[in-house]
């Protein structure tokens, strides 16, 4: 698949999250960051509607700050 590289504001803790994490988990956060941008386009909603969205759910399923490290360091 081809990608091109770019460059987004995100929080401090988000962004030390993907500094440290190893290079096979930010494969799989640029796939997961990935995907979510393409849906943008096929929802025709506005992206902060739809990772509000995906945030809400994933807080609604149980996901915690803690969690999401655990499975970012695959612990």
């Amino acid at each position: 698949m081809e990608t091109k590289s770019l460059t987004i504001r995100v929080s401090p803790e988000a962004a030390r999250t993907y500094e440290t994490a190893s290079e096979e988990q930010k494969r799989k956060l640029d796939a997961l960051i990935s995907l979510k941008l393409s849906q943008v386009n096929r929802a025709k909603r506005p992206l902060e509607e739809i990772m509000s969205d995906i945030s809400r759910k994933a807080q609604e399923r149980g996901l915690t700050p803690k969690i999401l490290d655990s499975i970012l360091n695959d612990e």
